[in-house]
């Protein structure tokens, strides 16, 4: 069996400071859409939630109650149903936090990504365009963060990855 070595980002690319910068701010402005969703989810601000979770509307339901295409069962059942709103919201306000600090960016990519699958699966088909639609580009946004360390730019990625649990376990960096 072949040894794998860990993936390093091609210095001709990801480590110059444009690059560095680039990859930093895309993952602050995605870590705000998750952070806020999160947060909206929650508090009901109207933008676009009028109540939110603590006053006692499902997170999902309303998403997934309107679910088309050939999984529109299955999220249908999942609608409203206690554990699908705190995995959802836990997923937001994960991602969020996650993005924003940019530490954990490797679980948060992994999560990140099935989150945005499901969400783009439960909308199926996408209305301007037969396949690609925004969760693809979320998707990928998350993954190049973790695989270029963006949590190191602006972000306390640095700081994160000397803790010596997180040394132990690099799923967590």
């Amino acid at each position: 069996m072949p040894v794998q070595t860990p993936l390093r980002p091609s210095p001709a690319v990801a480590t110059e400071q444009p690059a560095r910068y680039a990859l930093a701010a895309a993952r602050l402005f995605l870590g705000w859409i998750f952070l806020w969703a999160f947060v909206d989810k929650l508090f009901g601000l109207g933008k676009p939630t009028e109540k939110g979770w603590l006053s006692g509307v499902s997170p999902s339901e309303g998403f997934l109650s309107h679910a088309e295409g050939p999984f529109k069962e299955i999220f249908h059942a999942m609608a409203g149903k206690v554990w699908a709103d705190a995995l959802f919201m836990f997923g937001l306000g994960g991602l969020g936090v996650a993005l924003l600090l940019g530490i954990c960016l490797r679980l948060a990519a992994i999560g990140g990504t099935v989150l945005l699958v499901m969400l783009w699966a439960a909308s199926l088909w996408p209305e301007a365009n037969p396949f690609m639609d925004m969760h693809w580009i979320y998707a990928a946004t998350l993954i190049a963060a973790a695989l270029a360390d963006a949590g190191k730019t602006l972000g306390l990625g640095r700081f994160w990855e000397r803790l010596p649990v997180i040394r132990r376990h690099p799923l967590l960096r």
